[in-house]
């Protein structure tokens, strides 16, 4: 029992001052259930949208390589080094930082820049369609990027909201409860005890 109570001494005090600070612990723990339930909400729609990004990059990935090994067959890998080394990049990226339920992750904007040709002899037709395929593959890797690291970060911030929430319910909250009740009990049985002597000295008198 003496592990479930908070080493404070048995006053009126100490218990005005331990309800007050047990209405503030269940507010707390109101207000951290919210945020939990909040969060697992969110979580579950980020895992949704995470999945759904995970299959369009495979599918995108899919698709460039299959057109970087047409060019690779028709170009040779020498001459497709070559025509890499001459190429502008094909995205302009900018992250920034987004919160969520004051979740802090980065949001990812990324836009496809014009396409500039490639000045070299002995290039394929199908690099053009090879450079489109890998710049659209690198875009969909940004959306699955900034949805993984969104639902990462959501996630822990769910657990250790779980964790806040189990810690006052099943621990801080009882601990101070079965003290409010203890020194209650010892100053109802303080006071008894004053009543029988005053109703004693009174009997003697």
């Amino acid at each position: 029992m003496n592990q479930q109570l908070l080493k404070v001494p048995p006053t009126k005090h100490t218990l005005l001052n331990l309800k007050k600070q047990v209405r503030f612990l269940e507010e707390g723990h109101e207000l951290l259930e919210r945020k939990r339930e909040l969060l697992t909400r969110l979580v579950y729609q980020r895992i949704g949208e995470y999945r759904r990004q995970r299959d369009l990059t495979h599918e995108a990935v899919k698709e460039a390589y299959h057109w970087l090994s047409i060019s690779f067959l028709r170009m040779g890998s020498r001459a497709l080094q070559q025509a890499g080394l001459g190429m502008q990049p094909g995205l302009r990226i900018d992250i920034i930082p987004k919160r969520s339920l004051g979740v802090v992750y980065p949001a990812i904007t990324a836009e496809k820049l014009p396409m500039q040709p490639v000045g070299l002899l002995g290039t394929d037709a199908s690099l053009d369609t090879t450079r489109s395929k890998l710049t659209a593959a690198a875009l969909q890797l940004t959306r699955l990027g900034e949805a993984e690291m969104a639902l990462g970060r959501l996630m822990n911030e769910q657990r250790k909201a779980r964790k806040r929430v189990n810690a006052l319910k099943y621990n801080i909250i009882p601990r101070y409860r079965n003290t409010i009740r203890y020194i209650q009990s010892a100053l109802e049985e303080e006071e008894r005890n004053m009543l029988f002597q005053i109703k004693v000295l009174r009997g003697n008198s």
